[in-house]
């Protein structure tokens, strides 16, 4: 299993639906792969803090988070890919704030902040074929998870700007909130590793 920082995962790419970057057998992230995973995170954030495309669906913000990275993955199979995305997500958030633009709920941030990371462990330790979905799966319904915890902690706590909507309480938004935010994540996770990875992998 490779050690070294940013080392390509030849299964992953094999996996990918897309075909490679220039320079993507290089020893360490390019230029361009670099940009592009930034790009990525760059996207996300501004998915959930710009465009906030809403279902109205609570925890459905993890499907803006999820396809965006999950594309990044595909063009850049490399170890670490997910924590560079982050990067890119947490200094555009930084350059919204200073901006003056009102960011999302601390629910979105937290599954716009958490899920590279999370895809980074879990793609980790996977194997091949189907349980590179399980992977994603995995991160993405993990990535939730934290997001609902976080969020119904902060509207307990009086917090404003929590993004909870509608003005319903606590008590009203919860029963509700448990089970959408699962399923949010097991379908964002599922979608986003069909559109970009194959369920078999591709011979060299």
């Amino acid at each position: 299993m490779p050690t070294t920082p940013f080392a390509l995962d030849a299964r992953l790419r094999r996996a990918a639906r897309l075909p490679a970057l220039p320079g993507a057998g290089a020893a360490g992230l390019t230029r361009l792969e670099l940009a592009v995973l930034l790009g990525a995170g760059v996207v996300a954030s501004l998915l959930t803090n710009v465009l906030r495309l809403r279902l109205g669906i609570p925890g459905s913000n993890i499907a803006f988070v999820s396809f965006p990275l999950a594309l990044g993955f595909a063009l850049v199979p490399r170890r670490g890919a997910g924590l560079v995305m982050a990067g890119g997500a947490l200094a555009t958030n930084a350059g919204l704030a200073l901006a003056g633009a009102h960011l999302d709920g601390v629910g979105a941030q937290t599954s716009l902040l958490l899920t590279g990371p999370l895809l980074d462990l879990a793609l980790r330790w996977r194997g091949g074929g189907w349980r590179l979905y399980v992977a994603f799966i995995a991160a993405c319904a993990t990535s939730n998870a934290f997001a609902f915890v976080v969020r119904g902690i902060a509207r307990a706590a009086g917090v404003r700007g929590t993004g909870m909507g509608g003005g319903r309480t606590m008590a009203e938004w919860w029963p509700e909130a448990v089970w959408t935010y699962a399923a949010a994540g097991l379908v964002a996770g599922l979608i986003s590793a069909a559109a970009w990875f194959h369920l078999r992998e591709r011979a060299e």
